[in-house]
């Protein structure tokens, strides 16, 4: 294996080491996909200062996330079937999480549980929640999560219908695979992870499964899961589910200052800026693109992270210094974790935090709150 220096090496590694139809759930948009492509290429034209001659031997990227000491302003996105990527998947996402001093955030639709990831990673972590129509399963779901040690709840917002992904279509895509002879065929070619997903017990949804009335096995998952999301949110149902929950929240998915101001009144302790990473409404505007407008409609000092198109360190900080007080990953660690399990993960969390160092020092900062809008180059600048 060729020397690892950055997440396109670990994408490359991913892609080889996974069967098609996991490797494509991760790397796929919606549609023609102009909105995954935008929210990396959108990166490209926003340019840094480089500064000279400012003493940047104390450097320090520690900062605070939902009031949570963190390492560096980076959290792991929820991603869904992590467990489909490697065997326990979540469970080696979290433990690199904690190694790295960074928030874990489980996705509704993990394939490890709640109590699994406290049980194994032995640290607070965050939740994910759909708005899904079962009341009684989602005053179940938060109580487990409380019970779990959950201390931030992640609710999305963007995802009450489907976007079309033609890749998952395609593939026929399904958690655990369905034993068709395309897919089998494809397993063969993968036997380190066929060997990894014999030998755990963890590979249905175990948020779902046992714990939703009348879902004992998968058949009856698909057809809840597409009876569920709620395609009668609205704000009013966001505030009694802020309610229900009683702790910290973040409302994923806005991407439009007119729903970023609305959300801020819902009593929400801060918003994620995402595009579900250009996977659900294709021909809308990048997270970067949209995120200052955003900024200037809820204010400087309200809590506003971004994901979307995030794969390095550099990335990282230009969201940061157009108005981001941290960000999310999720195809960047995916890719490590499909690649390496639980080393893949912290090899991809290093990769990130070194960029954001290096560049950083290149700017002239020391301290990741002094790195602001004059850290990027205008040709308006003096």
């Amino acid at each position: 294996m060729s020397v690892i220096t950055e997440i396109e090496d670990l994408r490359r590694l991913h892609q080889r080491r996974v069967p098609r139809m996991f490797y494509d759930y991760v790397d796929v948009g919606a549609w023609t996909g102009s909105t995954y492509r935008a929210n990396r290429a959108d990166f490209e034209s926003i340019l840094f200062r480089q500064r000279v001659a400012r003493n940047i031997e104390a450097r320090s990227l520690a900062t605070t996330m939902m009031g949570e000491p963190v390492s560096m302003p980076l959290a792991l996105a929820p991603v869904g079937l992590l467990g489909m990527q490697h065997p326990d998947g979540e469970i080696h996402a979290a433990r690199a999480a904690r190694a790295a001093g960074v928030p874990f955030t489980l996705s509704t639709m993990s394939m490890c549980s709640l109590e699994d990831i406290a049980e194994a990673s032995g640290a607070p972590f965050w939740f994910q929640l759909y708005t899904l129509r079962d009341e009684e399963f989602l005053d179940n779901v938060l109580d487990r999560a409380r019970r779990a040690g959950v201390t931030v709840l992640v609710l999305t917002l963007d995802l009450t219908i489907q976007g079309q992904r033609h890749k998952d279509l395609k593939n026929s895509m399904t958690a655990p695979p369905r034993l068709t002879l395309p897919n089998m065929l494809d397993i063969a070619r993968h036997p380190r992870w066929a060997l990894g997903m014999l030998r755990t017990k963890r590979r249905g949804f175990g948020n779902i499964i046992g714990h939703a009335r009348g879902v004992d096995d998968l058949g009856d998952l698909m057809s809840w899961t597409g009876q569920q999301f709620d395609q009668r949110l609205d704000w009013a149902r966001v505030e009694e589910i802020i309610r229900k929950w009683g702790g910290k929240v973040i409302l994923k998915g806005i991407n439009d200052p007119e729903d970023a101001k609305r959300g801020v009144q819902t009593g929400a302790d801060a918003i994620l800026v995402s595009n579900h990473g250009g996977r659900q409404l294709d021909g809308a505007p990048s997270t970067i693109r949209a995120l200052p407008r955003i900024r200037r409609a809820v204010g400087t000092d309200y809590p506003l992270y971004l994901d979307g198109g995030i794969q390095s360190g550099q990335e990282a900080l230009k969201a940061i210094a157009c108005g981001a007080d941290g960000v999310f990953i999720g195809r960047a660690f995916t890719y490590g974790l499909g690649a390496m399990g639980q080393k893949g993960v912290e090899t991809a969390i290093e990769i990130l935090r070194r960029e954001m160092d290096i560049t950083m020092a290149l700017c002239g900062v020391n301290e990741i709150a002094d790195f602001g809008p004059d850290c990027l180059w205008s040709e308006d600048a003096t």
